[in-house]
């Protein structure tokens, strides 16, 4: 049985034609949506959404593809698409009665959250974003060496056939190098929490790198024309993210702010699950921009 937010009740709700999502959802007034990212599910959130849960109603859903929600075929490169998941996204937020929301996500989340920010500006109100480049700049950064880093990118990103019986022959070997390696406090994501991600990924590999190969592809193609037409966050957009461009050799906040007029950039000291390891920072940088 999957685990989920102590507290929070389990929605699961049609977003598109044969597409259930599952949800835990919780409190009331203004309505904040949390993405969780790879290799997780929504119970990432648990100490961030049990604070925010005192005087807003938060809703924490799996992604397509992930944790309890429905994990549909990768019938074309539009089935993982950014485009779609914040489609599922926004579906799931009305059918539960919130027209307007605030939304945060982290890692794979806060693509899908950018992508609903730019598709859908006049239901997203404020946008935090943990730990990721939009994709355009991920991809560009990457380069020599550098990029090895990122060599689960390239994995996933190749056809259909090629990376799901890989990394299906090493499910929990695979998955576990990014929760342990990812990690500045392994204590933040205790044995409980971990196997369940574990599980949770186990059971779904094709839709994880359905996921990720979109990311190489029909992604892109979407953060091209945006740019092109010069789309931007019309919201108040907050992003926290390690220091990579330091270490990488690129201005993070600069790439940002070309998507975000009205942004807020900061590093953090914590390791890349910020809700897990830094849940007080997570909650206090996010009731500040819902401030804004």
């Amino acid at each position: 049985m999957s685990l989920t937010i102590p507290g929070f009740t389990s929605q699961r709700v049609e977003t598109a034609p044969g597409v259930h999502l599952h949800a835990a959802v919780a409190g009331s007034g203004p309505a904040v949506v949390l993405l969780h990212g790879f290799p997780q599910t929504h119970v990432m959130w648990r100490h961030v959404a049990a604070d925010l849960a005192r005087d807003h109603t938060v809703i924490c859903p799996d992604l397509r593809g992930y944790g309890a929600s429905d994990k549909p075929a990768e019938a074309d490169e539009h089935t993982y698409a950014k485009r779609t998941m914040a489609a599922d996204v926004v579906a799931l937020v009305r059918a539960l009665g919130h027209e307007r929301f605030a939304l945060a996500g982290h890692d794979r989340g806060a693509l899908v959250a950018v992508r609903a920010g730019l598709d859908h500006p006049e239901a997203v109100t404020h946008l935090l974003v943990l730990d990721v480049l939009p994709t355009l700049d991920m991809w560009d950064v990457l380069h020599g060496a550098d990029a090895k880093v990122a060599w689960h990118l390239y994995l996933m990103a190749q056809p259909v056939g090629v990376p799901e019986p890989m990394i299906e022959a090493v499910a929990d070997t695979f998955f576990a190098s990014f929760l342990d390696g990812w990690v500045a406090d392994p204590a933040a994501i205790d044995a409980e929490h971990r196997a369940e991600y574990l599980r949770a990924s186990r059971e779904a590999v094709p839709s994880i790198v359905a996921d990720y190969r979109a990311s190489a592809g029909i992604d892109v193609v979407h953060d091209r024309e945006d740019r092109a037409r010069g789309r931007v966050l019309a919201m108040p957009v907050t992003v926290v993210q390690q220091d990579w461009g330091a270490a990488l050799g690129y201005d993070a906040a600069g790439l940002w702010s070309a998507w975000a007029p009205d942004l807020d950039h900061r590093t953090t000291r914590a390791g890349h699950f910020l809700a897990e390891e830094a849940p007080g920072e997570v909650v206090a940088t996010l009731r500040e921009l819902l401030a804004r």
